[in-house]
C-alpha cells in the first residue's frame, strides 16, 4: 500500500467508520471539568499552587473520570519524560474520540501530534528534510527581515503601542507564511485563523471547528500551487513528492506545520518580552552579550512553556506509570509546565525552579516535547526567538510594560497559553510597577 493510501486510509475512511467509545466525542463536548481544566490555568505566568502541590503529591494523578474512562494528569518530570518516549504503550490518534459523521475529507483529524505510527513515520519523513539546520537556514535572511521591519513599524506607530499586536502575531506569522511559501495576498485572510485553533473556552467544539477552517485554507493554498509551486515548503513538496501527495494529504501535513509554529511563537514572543521587560538583566544580556543569547532563550522556554499540556495520549493496553496503574482506553495529560517546574529537572538540588534566571544553564527541559512526537520545528523556533528578543532588546533596552499584572488579560483557558495585549512604553517613560 502506498503512502496516499494509508494516509487517506488512516484520516479519512477509518476515522469516517470508526464508532466512538463510549459514546465520548471530544467535537461535542461544550466545556470540560473544572479537575480537567486546572493544568490550563495560571496565576500570571505561574502555574497555579495546585499544580506544585498535586506534583508533590502525586506526579501522576487521577483527574476525572468521562464516559467510563479515567483522565490521568502527568505532572512530574521522570514521569513526564518517560510517557513522552514511550510510543508503544501510548496512542495519539485522537480521532477515536472525535466524531467525523457528515463531515468532508478536508475536515478530517490529522497532524503530527495526533497521528500514531504508520502514518506518523510517513508524515514525519515528509517533513524532517525540511527543518535540518542546512534547509533552515535559508530563512534567516528573511527572518531578519521580518523582525527588523516589524521593529520599525512599532517605532512609527510608538512610543505606546501594543506588543501582542504590533510584535509578537506578526513576526511567526509572517516567517510561517515564509517557510510554507503562501502568497502575501492570501495572508490576510489566513491571519484571522489562527488564535481560536487553541481556544477552549467552549470545550472542544470551538477548537475543532477553527481547525477544519485553516485546514481547509491550506488543502486549498496546495491546490492552487499545484501547477506552478513556489519557493517554500509547500512548492518544495509539490516538487519532490507531488505524484505522491494529493492535496488533502500535503494540506494535512502544512496544516501541522502551521499549528506547531505560529500561536505557539507568538506566545513565547509576547510572554518572553513582557518577562524581559521585568529582568533588566536578561535584557542586558541579550543586547550585549551574544553568546549569552541561547541562554536566555533555553530559561525563556522553560519557564513560560506556553504549551502547557502535551497532546492527549491514550492507553493502549494496561501499565503502570509513576506507581499508578492505567488502564486500556485511559487518557493521559502530560503537564510540560508542571515537568518544566519540577525540582527533578535541576542537576543540584535546591535550584528553584519557579524562578526566572536567565544566567540558569539550560535544562533538558521539555518545552518542545520529546519522543518521536518532539516538536519537529524545535530550531525553527528558536531561531526565530533568538533573532526577535536579540532584536527588540538592541532597540528598545529600555521598554517598559505600562499595565499592571492585575489589568493585563491573560487568557484564562488555553493549551496555548498567552496575553491578549501587552500595553508598552518602547522608551521606559511612566513606567508603571508590574508584578510576575
Amino acid at each position: 500500500m502506498g503512502v496516499v493510501s494509508a494516509v487517506k486510509g488512516r484520516i479519512g475512511k477509518m476515522l469516517l467508520e470508526r464508532t466512538m467509545k463510549d459514546g465520548l466525542d471530544l467535537r461535542k463536548m461544550r466545556f470540560l471539568p473544572a479537575s480537567v481544566t486546572m493544568p490550563l490555568k495560571r496565576d500570571g505566568l505561574d502555574p497555579l499552587p495546585e499544580l506544585g502541590k498535586l506534583r508533590g503529591r502525586e506526579p501522576v494523578a487521577k483527574l476525572a473520570s468521562l464516559f467510563g474512562k479515567n483522565i490521568w494528569l502527568v505532572s512530574g518530570y521522570e514521569e513526564a519524560r518517560a510517557a513522552l518516549a514511550d510510543g508503544d504503550s501510548y496512542s495519539n490518534d485522537i480521532g477515536q474520540f472525535v466524531s467525523q459523521e457528515g463531515r468532508g475529507d478536508e475536515e478530517q483529524i490529522g497532524g503530527l501530534g495526533m497521528t500514531d505510527p504508520p502514518l506518523h513515520t510517513a508524515l514525519r519523513r515528509y517533513l524532517t528534510p525540511e527543518f535540518t539546520m542546512r534547509r533552515l537556514a535559508r530563512l534567516e535572511p528573511a527572518i531578519e527581515r521580518v523582525v527588523n521591519d516589524r521593529l520599525d513599524a512599532m517605532e512609527a506607530a510608538g512610543p505606546e503601542v501594543d506588543l501582542v499586536k504590533e510584535f509578537a502575531f506578526p513576526v511567526p506569522f509572517e516567517v510561517i507564511c515564509e517557510l510554507l511559501g503562501l502568497p502575501v495576498e492570501d495572508r490576510e485572510r489566513f491571519f484571522s485563523l489562527g488564535v481560536a485553533r487553541f481556544d477552549l473556552t467552549q470545550g472542544g467544539a470551538g477548537a475543532f471547528g477553527a481547525a477544519a477552517e485553516t485546514r481547509e485554507f491550506l488543502i486549498k493554498a496546495v491546490a492552487a500551487q499545484r501547477a506552478e509551486p513556489g519557493d517554500g515548503l509547500i512548492g518544495g513538496l509539490l516538487k519532490e513528492h507531488g505524484d505522491t501527495l494529493d492535496d488533502l494529504t500535503l494540506g494535512g501535513i502544512a496544516d501541522g506545520v502551521f499549528l506547531g509554529g505560529y500561536e505557539t511563537s507568538a506566545s513565547m514572543l509576547a510572554l518572553g518580552s513582557y518577562l524581559l521587560a521585568e529582568n533588566p538583566e536578561g535584557m542586558r544580556m541579550l543586547r550585549e552579550d551574544p553568546d549569552s543569547v541561547d541562554r536566555v532563550v533555553e530559561e525563556l522556554l522553560r519557564h513560560l512553556t506556553v504549551v502547557q499540556l502535551a497532546f492527549l495520549r491514550f492507553a493502549k493496553r494496561d501499565l503502570e506509570l509513576g506507581g499508578k496503574q492505567i488502564k486500556d482506553g485511559d487518557a493521559v495529560a502530560i503537564s510540560l509546565l508542571g515537568a518544566n517546574r519540577d525540582p527533578a529537572l535541576a542537576e543540584t538540588s535546591g535550584v528553584d525552579l519557579d524562578s526566572f534566571d536567565p544566567t540558569r544553564e539550560p535544562t533538558r527541559h521539555l518545552a518542545f516535547g520529546h519522543g518521536m512526537h518532539r516538536c519537529v520545528g524545535a530550531e525553527l523556533a528558536r531561531m526565530e526567538l533568538r533573532a526577535a528578543l536579540r532584536g527588540l532588546a538592541q532597540r528598545f533596552p529600555d521598554l517598559a510594560v505600562t499595565a499592571r499584572r492585575e489589568d493585563l488579560d491573560f487568557r484564562k483557558l488555553s493549551a496555548v497559553y498567552g496575553v491578549e495585549e501587552l500595553p508598552v512604553h518602547l522608551y521606559g517613560r511612566d513606567r508603571a510597577t508590574t508584578s510576575v
